[in-house]
């Protein structure tokens, strides 16, 4: 379902030309999908045909609830409104997160108190060494919140989903281009999986107008479980999206959570 388009994006102190320029040689992304206009604004979930690989009744994907946009507090611009410099997201972050799919099982320890995730849960999933960096990281750009989801499908495919939200949207920018993500890698590895390279099966044109991506799989060997991650930017938030699955972590449900998701932010 198509959304009528937000108006120009943010500006950070980054020339934004120069911005994207770069971006498009070092990201994962193309600009090509749908943002929202300004109130509840539904996302329908996609249509079969607006994902390549994804448009066939057998493709794999999985069935979610008919998505909808918070709303925006009165008076309150959207994260790329001309008006709205710092590009926040001023709608409810806990309420940006995807819903589970239908029948998955919820993932408790993700709750956090009062729908906010600790950080100390957050950063758990890193190493040691790495933990304490990102710790470190998430002091100096000045991190605001955590909300975080996740569940666990029939199949054991197992996804979670954070949502870091940071002062400005060059705050966030820069933590990500400066400090997390590589075109062919992301800098800190997850426990569960230490060696990952950029994800070619995700289709580069499949993107959503703003949000900047950076998609990855666990490279070979991967042991019992394989899995696959994804780093969004979408203004003062920073997403990370990863699933697993023992075996192989399956391409398509992936790409839709993640282009999903995406849109949520967009």
């Amino acid at each position: 379902m198509a959304v009528e388009p937000q108006a120009a994006p943010v500006k950070v102190k980054k020339d934004r030309r120069v911005l994207r320029a770069v971006l498009r040689w070092t990201a994962a992304t193309v600009v090509v999908a749908a943002v929202g206009s300004a109130a509840a604004y539904g996302i329908t979930g996609m249509e079969r045909t607006d994902v390549p690989g994804l448009a066939t009744e057998s493709d794999g994907r999985w069935e979610y609830p008919t998505i909808v946009r918070p709303p925006l507090p009165s008076g309150s611009p959207g994260p790329f409104a001309d008006s709205n410099k710092a590009g926040s997201h001023y709608a409810d972050l806990r309420k940006l997160l995807l819903p589970a799919p239908k029948g998955a099982k919820a993932d408790a320890a993700l709750r956090g108190e009062d729908g906010w995730l600790a950080r100390k849960n957050f950063l758990a999933q890193y190493g040691k060494a790495d933990g304490e960096t990102m710790d470190q990281l998430l002091t100096d750009y000045g991190l605001r919140h955590i909300a975080a989801r996740g569940w666990t499908v029939a199949d054991g495919t197992r996804t979670r989903v954070y949502l870091l939200q940071f002062g400005t949207a060059t705050a966030a920018y820069e933590l990500v281009t400066d400090e997390l993500a590589n075109y062919d890698s992301p800098r800190y590895a997850l426990r569960e999986a230490a060696l990952t390279e950029r994800d070619g099966q995700f289709p580069d044109k499949v993107s959503v107008d703003e949000v900047v991506r950076y998609a990855y799989a666990e490279s070979k060997p991967y042991g019992a479980e394989q899995a696959r991650e994804a780093c969004l930017l979408a203004g003062d938030t920073v997403a990370l999206v990863v699933q697993s699955r023992k075996g192989a972590a399956p391409e398509i449900p992936f790409q839709q959570t993640v282009v999903l998701q995406s849109q949520l932010l967009g």
